[in-house]
C-alpha cells in the first residue's frame, strides 16, 4: 500500500537541508533512500514538487513525502500469548517474553512477535515502517526480555522515530554479568562499528563508527564457591546502538551470561551455573538481559510516561539462587 506522509516545519527545523530533515524524521529510510525517493519526484513543500535533495527548508513549510510500498510476502496472524503492559489508542507497550523476534525476516517467517500482533490488532497498527513491520518502531535481540513500544497509528510511528532518533527516550536494562565492573558506578563511551570479520557483529573501534553511551549501576555482586563472581547491573542508555549493552561489557571484561555473540558463553562453560535452592541445578540458556524500563513522552499529549517490567522469572529464579547461597 503507497502512502504520503505530511510534516510541518518548525522553527528548530529551519534553513535545513531537506534531505537532512527527512532523515531525523524518518529514521527507518537511510540517507540515500531519502534522495532516491526525493529525485524520483515523490517529495513536494508546500505542493511544489522538488527535485534537489540539498534543497534548504523553512519554518512554517509543509512536507509532503509519497513513499511506495513495496511488495512483500503475506505475513499470517498467528495467535500468541503476548504480554500487555499499556494499551491506549495511540500506542502499545509490550513485556516481551525471551526467545521471539520481534519481526520476520530470513529464517523468521512465522512465530514472530509481528505475527502475534496482527492476530490481535489485525490492520490496526502503524504501516509507516513497511508491511513486514506493522507498529514496529525499535527492536530487541531475540534473547533479550522486556519492554518493547509498539505504535498503532502512522503519527505515533512518526512521533516516537523521532523521539528515538534524538535519544530522548529514556531505556534501563538490568543483566547478569561475568565479573565485577571497576568502579562500580560509571560511564562507558566508545565508537561501534561492523565487525570487519563477522558483518553481524558489532565491534568497539577507535576511529570510525557512531558513537555509544551506557551509563552502568552495579546493583549486587554474588560470590559463590562452584563459580567466580557474577553481579546484576542497571544500564542506562544514552544511545541505542545495535548489540550496544552487550559490545560495551564484553568490552571492558564482563560479558553478560550466557551471551554465545561476545564472550559471555565461553566462560559458562567453563564454569557450571549452580544453586542450592531445593537442591536442583539452575540452568540459564539465553542472553541474561532483560529491558525493564522505558520512559518517553506520549505522542498524543507530550507528557511524559514511564512503564517497568519485573526482572523475568528465569533471571528472577537465578537471582534468587545466587543470594540463597
Amino acid at each position: 500500500m503507497n502512502k504520503t506522509t505530511k510534516f510541518f516545519v518548525d522553527d528548530t527545523s529551519n534553513n535545513l537541508r531537506l534531505d537532512k530533515y527527512l532523515a531525523s524524521k524518518l529514521s527507518i529510510l537511510t540517507r540515500s533512500q531519502i534522495k532516491k525517493i526525493i529525485l524520483s519526484n515523490n517529495v513536494s513543500i508546500n505542493k511544489e514538487i522538488v527535485k534537489s535533495p540539498s534543497q534548504k527548508i523553512k519554518s512554517g513549510n509543509i512536507v509532503d513525502v509519497f513513499i511506495e510500498e513495496k511488495k512483500t510476502e503475506h505475513i499470517k496472524a498467528e495467535k500468541m500469548n503476548i504480554e500487555i503492559i499499556h494499551e491506549d489508542k495511540d500506542l502499545i507497550v509490550v513485556n516481551k517474553q525471551s526467545g521471539i523476534v520481534v519481526h520476520p525476516g530470513a529464517g523468521n517467517k512465522d512465530g514472530t512477535l509481528v505475527n502475534g500482533l496482527l492476530h490481535l490488532y489485525k490492520k490496526n497498527l502503524s504501516d509507516l515502517n513497511g508491511l513486514s513491520r506493522p507498529g514496529i518502531v525499535h527492536r530487541i535481540d531475540k534473547e533479550t526480555s522486556g519492554l518493547l513500544v509498539v505504535a498503532k497509528t502512522n503519527f505515533a510511528h512518526a512521533n516516537l522515530a523521532e523521539q528515538f532518533n534524538k535519544h530522548t527516550i529514556k531505556r534501563k536494562y538490568l543483566a547478569l554479568i561475568w565479573g565485577v565492573i571497576r568502579p562500580l558506578n560509571g560511564k562507558i563511551i566508545t565508537l561501534l562499528s561492523r565487525n570487519k570479520k563477522n558483518r553481524q557483529l558489532m565491534s568497539v573501534s577507535e576511529r570510525t563508527g557512531k558513537k555509544a553511551i551506557t551509563n552502568y549501576r552495579t546493583l549486587k555482586v554474588f560470590v559463590k564457591r562452584e563459580i567466580p563472581k557474577i553481579s546484576l547491573v542497571e544500564c542506562a542508555l544514552e544511545t541505542g546502538r545495535t548489540h550496544q549493552i552487550r559490545v560495551h561489557l564484553n568490552h571492558i571484561g564482563c560479558p553478560i551470561l550466557c551471551d554465545r555473540l561476545y564472550g559471555g558463553h565461553s566462560q559458562l562453560e567453563q564454569a557450571a551455573l549452580t544453586g542450592n535452592q531445593e537442591n536442583q541445578s539452575i540452568i540459564l540458556d539465553r542472553l541474561a538481559l532483560h529491558a525493564q524500563q522505558l520512559r518517553l513522552n506520549h505522542p498524543a499529549t507530550d507528557e511524559p510516561v514511564e512503564f517497568v517490567a519485573p526482572l523475568a522469572d528465569d533471571l528472577s529464579i537465578v537471582v534468587k539462587a545466587f543470594r540463597n547461597g
